[in-house]
C-alpha cells in the first residue's frame, strides 16, 4: 500500500471511530440518548458563506450547552449561546433531529429566534464535523466546520444571578 493509500484509510478509520458510538448496533432510544450526550456542552467552530456573495466565508461559533431528547419523535432540546452582531443570549430551542441512515441532520423549518428572525437550515453531523444549509430571508448559504468540546470554564452550571431589584 503507497503512503497515500494509508493516509487516506486513516482519515477514513478515525472519522469513523469519532462517531462510531451512533452508528453501533443500538436501537433508535440508545441511539438518540448518545447523540444527545455527544451533542452536549460543545461547540461547533467554523465558517458560513452567503449565497451570492464574491467573499471569504466569515467565522461563525455555536456554544450548545445542553441537548436533551425530548418524548415526541425526532425532538430534542438545545439550550445553545447565540452570539451575532449586538445579539448575545442563551436560547432554548426544539428542533428536529433526522437520520439520514446513520447520519444526524438538525432540521430548522421556519424557526424563529429571539432577537435575530426566522431561519431554516438542514446541518449533517459527522465524524466530529457538521456541514450544511441556512436560510434567513432573502439570504441563505452554506456552513461547516468542526464539534469541538466546550473548555471546562465554559461548562458553566451554575443558575445565572438575579438581577439586582
Amino acid at each position: 500500500m503507497n503512503r497515500f493509500s494509508l493516509l487516506s484509510l486513516a482519515v477514513v478509520l478515525s472519522g469513523l471511530s469519532l462517531c462510531s458510538h451512533l452508528i453501533a448496533d443500538d436501537t433508535p432510544a440508545t441511539r438518540e440518548e448518545k447523540l444527545a450526550k455527544y451533542l452536549s456542552s460543545t461547540q461547533f467552530i467554523g465558517k458560513f458563506t452567503v449565497d451570492g456573495k464574491d467573499a471569504e466565508p466569515k467565522t461563525e461559533a455555536y456554544t450548545i450547552k445542553s441537548c436533551e431528547k425530548l418524548p415526541s419523535a425526532d425532538l430534542y432540546r438545545f439550550v445553545a449561546r447565540i452570539k451575532y452582531g449586538n445579539v448575545d443570549q442563551e436560547v432554548p430551542m426544539d428542533l428536529k433531529i433526522l437520520w439520514s441512515g446513520n447520519t444526524p441532520v438538525i432540521t430548522l423549518d421556519s424557526l424563529w429566534i429571539p432577537g435575530m428572525g426566522t431561519f431554516d437550515a438542514r446541518v449533517m453531523i459527522d465524524g466530529g464535523r457538521y456541514a450544511g444549509t441556512w436560510q434567513h430571508g432573502e439570504h441563505g448559504g452554506h456552513m461547516f466546520g468542526k464539534i469541538a468540546p466546550l473548555a471546562a470554564e465554559d461548562q458553566d452550571t451554575s443558575p445565572s444571578p438575579e438581577p439586582a431589584p
